[in-house]
């Protein structure tokens, strides 16, 4: 059940959700417990959700209700993932995570929905189901960087197998994630994450055992290293891993994505304050493209 106005706006703020956006939510929220169409929605989206918590399924979608596009279209996922929260907190108790790891996990909800208002101005959250990951047990902030549990796909764990590794495809591992707002992707900050990682999951996930962790990102892209420096943290965070296996198809968006917080932002109005800015811009200015790149590494790190 979605919480009263007083305790939502608690949980709210301890989800790191941006103070501009609290009033809204808080006041929208009357309409959902109000009315019984929306409440059933919300029980039923929650119901789905929680259902396996735990399980490696990749996240789970959000319902988008049949109402006119609007604010509660928008803060809806919102009010699913805060009626969640006594499930997922539950389920971190009887792992034995410490509360910390927890509520820096959760609060990336916050992290998401400051994208959302840079970028559109108003509250809502940037991608729903990503959230979804953090609220089922899926995903944990651990440091610098966020894990997520979830299964080797084909190429990758062909390349893997290749290597020497005794995988196959559907083997656990630890995919990572770079989140943004969270200072320099430094190589001790890095290093910092991967030990926290590898005593967080052989203590609370035993189960798994994943015998790599990798990472599917544009920062992966070998053609960054002609733009920045050898020393550069990008460039030291590649160096990390293998290579599984290279994009042939161009993902443009997802470096302007990242890097300037709007994916459609034209190539010639891209700044060039920072060497990432110049990379990604020049590079696209020049009619060059952009590639997810799929690295790896053995975990724990050796």
């Amino acid at each position: 059940m979605l919480p009263d106005a007083d305790e939502l706006a608690r949980e709210l703020m301890d989800l790191a959700v941006p103070h501009e956006d609290i009033n809204d939510l808080v006041r929208l929220s009357r309409r959902v417990r109000d009315d019984p169409e929306l409440r059933r929605c919300l029980e039923n989206a929650v119901s789905d959700l929680v259902r396996d918590m735990g399980a490696p399924l990749g996240g789970a979608d959000l319902p988008d209700l049949d109402r006119p596009p609007g604010p509660l279209r928008r803060c809806f996922p919102v009010y699913v993932l805060v009626a969640a929260l006594p499930y997922v907190r539950r389920h971190h108790r009887e792992r034995g995570i410490p509360a910390d790891t927890t509520r820096r996990t959760l609060a990336d909800l916050g992290r998401n929905m400051a994208a959302h208002r840079a970028r559109h101005g108003l509250t809502g959250l940037q991608k729903p189901r990503w959230l979804t990951l953090h609220f089922r047990g899926e995903l944990y902030q651990l440091g610098r960087l966020q894990f997520q549990r979830t299964t080797l796909g084909q190429r990758t764990g062909t390349a893997l197998a290749a290597a020497g590794l005794d995988v196959t495809p559907r083997t656990p591992c630890l995919t990572l994630h770079v989140p943004d707002f969270s200072g320099p992707l430094s190589p001790a900050a890095c290093d910092r994450s991967l030990a926290l990682a590898g005593d967080f999951f052989a203590r609370h996930h035993p189960q798994d055992r994943p015998p790599a962790a990798v990472c599917h990102s544009w920062l992966l892209d070998p053609q960054l290293k002609r733009y920045l420096p050898a020393h550069s943290n990008i460039v030291r965070f590649q160096e990390r891993f293998r290579t599984a296996h290279q994009d042939a198809e161009p993902a443009d968006t997802e470096p302007v994505r990242f890097v300037f917080g709007d994916p459609d932002l034209p190539p010639a109005d891209l700044p060039r304050r920072t060497s990432v800015e110049r990379a990604v811009g020049d590079h696209l200015r020049s009619g060059g493209h952009w590639y997810v790149g799929h690295g790896w590494f053995p975990f724990p790190c050796s």
